[in-house]
C-alpha cells in the first residue's frame, strides 16, 4: 500500500512537516513518483522495527504523540503464556497461535502461516531479546488491540540484528493499520528502556507487566 505524507503522519501521529523534515534529512525510507513523495506501509514497518523511529530528533511519538496508554490497554486485553512449547522460533508461534487464535475468533493454522510469511520477509525482533510477531494481513475483528505475551521455554534463535536470542515475545494483533503502527513504535520504545529490558528478563506476571507499563507510559 502506497502512502502519502498525510498518512504517515497521521500513522505516526506526528505533523506533516515533521515527516517533511525526516525525508529532507534522509531518515525515512521514500520514493518518489511524478514528483510526490510516496512511502512503502511495509517499508515503514520495517524503519519502525529497526530503531529508526526513535533515533529521530523532534519526534513526539516516543510517548505524548501517541495514543495515551494504547500499550497497556492492548496488554490488558490479550493475556501472558508462560513457558510456551517449542524450541525454535516456529514451534514457539505455531504452539502460541493454538493458545492465542481461539480467542481472537481466528484459525491458527491459518495465523500461523501468516506469521511465519513476515518472519521470511524480515525478523520482527527489536532486539536486545525482544521479538514483536504479527502480520499486516489480519486486523482483529474484536472491539479492542490485543497484544499477548509469550515467554519461550528457552531463547529462540530468532534472526536479530544484534545476534540475541528472544526471550520474550509480544504477539500484536491490532484492529486498524494506525493502531497497528502505533504499538509497534511504543513496543520499539519499551524494548530500548534498560528498566523494561530487566522486568523482562525477570518473565513478569500479568499484573506485575501491566504495573509497569501504566507508570512507563504515564
Amino acid at each position: 500500500m502506497d502512502l502519502e505524507i498525510k498518512d504517515v503522519a497521521d500513522l505516526l501521529s506526528v505533523s506533516e512537516t515533521t515527516v517533511q523534515s525526516w525525508i529532507s534529512e534522509g531518515k525515512i525510507p521514500f520514493y518518489q513518483m511524478q514528483d510526490q513523495y510516496r512511502f512503502s506501509r511495509l517499508e515503514i514497518e520495517d524503519w519502525i522495527i529497526q530503531y529508526k523511529l526513535r533515533s529521530q530528533e523532534g519526534s513526539s511519538i516516543s510517548h505524548g504523540g501517541m495514543q495515551h496508554f494504547c500499550l497497556y490497554r492492548a496488554l490488558h486485553q490479550g493475556d501472558l503464556l508462560l513457558y510456551n512449547e517449542g524450541s525454535t522460533k516456529e514451534g514457539v508461534i505455531r504452539s502460541a497461535m493454538r493458545a492465542i487464535a481461539p480467542q481472537l475468533s481466528a484459525d491458527a493454522e491459518i495465523l500461523s502461516e501468516l506469521l511465519l510469511d513476515r518472519e521470511q520477509m524480515m525478523p520482527t525482533s527489536l532486539n536486545q531479546g525482544i521479538a514483536v510477531p504479527h502480520t499486516r494481513d489480519f486486523l482483529h475483528q474484536g472491539p479492542a488491540d490485543r497484544i499477548f505475551v509469550v515467554y519461550p521455554q528457552t531463547p529462540l534463535e530468532y534472526g536479530a540484528l544484534d545476534g540475541e536470542p528472544v526471550h520474550t515475545l509480544f504477539f500484536l494483533f491490532a484492529t486498524t493499520d494506525k493502531g497497528h503502527l502505533q504499538l509497534l513504535a511504543k513496543l520499539a520504545h519499551f524494548a530500548s528502556d534498560s528498566s523494561a529490558l530487566a522486568l523482562l528478563k525477570q518473565r513478569p506476571s500479568k499484573k506485575e507487566l501491566l504495573d509497569f507499563v501504566r507508570a512507563w507510559e504515564s
